[in-house]
């Protein structure tokens, strides 16, 4: 592991992705302070595999802020009476979307990065196996660190701000060869929309389908925990 005094704050959900995301800010020698958001979302397991993922990998620190999206609701996601499909990803934005939910995100991550005197955030979005959310593409991701050097004490006194997304034209199955060499063990992440509160996985979300096709398309065994096999993966 490289050796470096820069810290960085790191947007860490608990699944796949994210866990992907730490272990190479941490290769790259960032000191990481890891903050996940309770936002309301039907798959709060998510938020305990973060907790463990962080002290797995060697974070500085783990934070939970509590933001209740679900009071908006407009998302699968944070109102129960919008059910997560299931059949399978469909062209378009799908249902999952959470309105503004990486904005939202990544403005509480800016305004923790100034406290720390912290020149990069990390964020593990991804724009192949996106399933269409606006908020993962790279323009997105360009267009928010143009605002954040702009709107911050920090940038205009000569602090610049960088926005790194190392997962953003990567593969699911890519992603998971990475973390692979980096020892991460996906065995402690929850990608699932609506895992139940131990963590167990439906097998047939979005979300499911695209982190099972990486483990097969990488060819090693997917450690997922579900609550039953789905014939339509």
């Amino acid at each position: 592991m490289k050796t470096t005094e820069k810290p960085a704050v790191l947007l860490l959900s608990g699944g796949l992705d994210s866990a992907t995301t730490l272990a190479i800010a941490q290769e790259a020698g960032y000191r990481c302070h890891c903050l996940s958001v309770d936002y309301g979302q039907r798959h709060t397991a998510e938020l305990g595999a973060a907790q463990r993922v962080a002290q797995s990998l060697g974070a500085i620190e783990h934070r939970v802020i509590r933001l209740d999206l679900h009071l908006f609701g407009g998302s699968a996601l944070t109102d129960a009476t919008i059910a997560v499909p299931t059949t399978g990803v469909q062209p378009g934005i799908p249902v999952t979307y959470v309105p503004a939910r990486n904005t939202v995100m990544l403005s509480l991550a800016l305004a923790w990065a100034e406290v720390l005197g912290a020149c990069d955030i990390f964020i593990g979005v991804n724009a192949v196996d996106y399933s269409g959310y606006p908020d993962c593409r790279p323009d997105y991701i360009r267009a928010f660190e143009t605002m954040a050097n702009l709107a911050t004490k920090a940038a205009v006194e000569g602090h610049r701000l960088q926005l790194h997304a190392p997962l953003i034209e990567l593969s699911k199955a890519e992603i998971i060869r990475r973390g692979q060499l980096l020892g991460v063990d996906y065995g402690q992440t929850v990608s699932c929309y609506q895992a139940d509160d131990l963590g167990r996985a439906c097998g047939s979300c979005d979300a499911c389908r695209l982190r099972r096709a990486g483990f097969e398309a990488v060819g090693i065994p997917d450690p997922t925990r579900y609550l039953m096999y789905s014939s339509h993966l």
